[in-house]
């Protein structure tokens, strides 16, 4: 992370500041932890100026909210927004396919391109419920507190209007925050796609809950 980069609070975009004031000594606690675990020898996942990059968009533009676990393992996707991965990746995850396939056959249409920003322009914020890992270690920061961040930032953009799909258990424990504005599910990954993922058409059954559809 290194002394001389912006600190985790500096990052928060402004939009969301107001928002999350009140978590600035457990943001300081989190940076203590991973600049424990880069002494360690590990590299944490995203780049540190990605922690955030869910948040680009404002609350009161935030018509969506897909929740996944934490970032991509691999150096190559983890881009700080939940499931997408860099627009140039031929290589897809799997978790990625399997959403594109759902999304073909939920909605049809053509497939986004892979960093996702075609509904992220709409409105669709893609957020993990822990936003750092240890490159190779799933889950491995589940415990370091950013579960209560991204409580905040759910509560907030329901309160705002938006609604949920949330894949997963981890995404799943903050479905009572939108108070019945939620698509839960099982996560898209080749673990438990077959459990329930394809065919629950999770982008149909979020849009009838919309005033203004995405254009998934």
């Amino acid at each position: 992370m290194g002394a001389t980069s912006p600190s985790l609070v500096d990052l928060i975009p402004q939009s969301w500041r107001s928002h999350l004031e009140g978590f600035e000594e457990l943001l300081i606690q989190i940076e203590a932890r991973l600049e424990d675990e880069i002494g360690r020898g590990k590299r944490i996942l995203p780049d540190k100026r990605d922690v955030f990059a869910a948040l680009t968009i404002p609350p009161e533009s935030v018509k969506v909210v897909i929740v996944g676990q934490d970032p991509y393992p691999d150096h190559r996707f983890a881009i700080g927004r939940s499931f997408a991965v860099p627009k140039e990746c031929r290589e897809l995850p799997a978790s990625l396919k399997n959403i594109f396939r759902e999304k073909v056959d939920d909605v049809d249409g053509e497939v986004p391109t892979p960093d996702l920003m075609d509904w992220e322009r709409q409105g669709v914020m893609l957020l993990n419920r822990t936003l750092t890992i240890n490159e190779g270690e799933s889950n491995s920061h589940q415990s370091f507190g950013w579960a209560q961040i991204t409580n905040r930032i759910c509560e907030i953009s329901a309160t705002s209007g938006a609604a949920a799909i949330l894949w997963g258990k981890n995404a799943g424990e903050v479905s009572h925050l939108f108070a019945g504005r939620s698509i839960t599910g099982v996560h898209p990954s080749p673990l438990s796609a077959h459990r329930g993922f394809f065919g629950s058409k999770p982008f149909s059954k979020v849009n009838a809950l919309l005033a203004e559809p995405i254009d998934w």
